[in-house]
């Protein structure tokens, strides 16, 4: 490549129905889309999305748009993406850069990586049905939705509601199905307590709960150990992880709290290769994960599909947020009987992110 120019775009997605979790509701989400341009040849464009979630990204959301400001303008004084930048206080802004860069350098075609089966059509991936909070009657006809449509693990967002609601709902589903054949995951985003967690888990575990995601707050380091040590339930860490950049502090968290899993998360943890970093830290210390998209559009939640089948991980993956808004970018990617697929009849369509 010769001389590199950047600009940036923002798209404000709308939610087709309010998502609503234990920490508040949303019915939009700003994203920002970096774009990448060679000199040498300016139609081709490498397209990376930057994609924080508000009170929980690290990101300063007072300056961001300044910040990206500053990151563009520096990449067009220079001509190269190596520019100087506080990317440990902005990873949502890291991963976007990194996106376009790999996006640029494989001839913009929102191609990230080398073409696996699945970016050729040939293979999905396992992702788990996302049920978002609501009634009781709302939240059953979600997961019916999603049992008829062959989804063979649910995840459930709880403690917004009350414990008598979410456990109707777990209720219903293992009148239904056993654990064999549907797995539950839930995902608590901080909702209980140190004191009233574990009499919590106790009564969800009574429905065969494969794992619950942050039960308590994030930095609890002690408290979240010793309810680890107690829970009839699995822990997966998600919040847990963000913020933390330095490789010894990352493993000095795991080794203190000894979760069962841990959540990744690339826009809220600075991109692919420090995700990898907490990767390669839980694999020495034989701690499973999975993959959870964090609210992107199509153009991010795709860089991430692809990463995952690079990987090659098999255990359902959280990337069924490409349905959530009104006016994502068109893509091929398509969900089928449980499965994120890759359908190559179907063309990318940026018009609404007007490039």
């Amino acid at each position: 490549m010769e001389r590199l120019t950047a600009e940036f775009v923002k798209h404000t997605l709308d939610f087709i129905k309010p998502a609503k979790t234990s920490r508040d509701t949303l019915t939009e989400k700003d994203c920002y889309y970096i774009v990448l341009r060679d000199a040498s040849n300016t139609d081709i464009e490498g397209i990376g999305e930057c994609s924080y979630i508000a009170g929980l990204s690290i990101d300063n959301l007072e300056d961001y748009e300044s910040q990206l400001a500053l990151l563009c303008t520096k990449i067009n004084d220079e001509g190269t993406a190596d520019v100087d930048f506080d990317f440990d206080a902005y990873p949502s802004i890291e991963f976007g850069l990194e996106m376009a860069i790999m996006d640029l350098e494989n001839g913009g075609k929102r191609l990230y990586f080398e073409e696996s089966e699945f970016f050729s059509g040939d293979r999905g991936i396992a992702i788990n049905g996302l049920v978002w909070m609501s009634s009781p009657t709302e939240t059953i006809k979600q997961i019916d939705d999603l049992l008829a449509k062959d989804f063979k693990t649910l995840k459930l967002k709880v403690g917004a509601n009350t414990l008598t609601e979410d456990l109707t709902v777990l209720k219903y589903i293992r009148s239904k199905y056993k654990a064999d054949e549907v797995e539950i995951r839930l995902d608590a985003n901080g909702a209980f307590t140190p004191e009233n967690a574990l009499g919590i888990l106790k009564q969800l575990a009574e429905y065969d709960i494969h794992s619950i995601e942050q039960p308590i707050k994030a930095g609890q380091w002690e408290a979240m150990a010793e309810l680890i040590k107690q829970s009839p339930i699995d822990i997966a860490l998600d919040e847990e992880l963000i913020g933390l950049s330095d490789p010894a502090e990352k493993e000095k968290m795991l080794k203190a709290i000894r979760p069962q899993f841990i959540i990744i998360k690339p826009s809220l943890l600075g991109g692919f290769g420090l995700s990898e970093e907490w990767m390669e830290i839980a694999d020495d210390l034989l701690i499973p994960y999975w993959v959870t998209s964090a609210l992107e559009s199509n153009i991010g939640l795709n860089a991430i599909a692809q990463w995952v089948a690079d990987l090659d991980l098999t255990r359902p993956q959280g990337l069924g947020t490409g349905k959530l808004y009104s006016n994502n970018v068109k893509s091929p990617l398509v969900i089928d009987a449980g499965f994120l697929q890759y359908n190559t009849d179907r063309d990318w369509d940026l018009e609404v992110i007007d490039l």
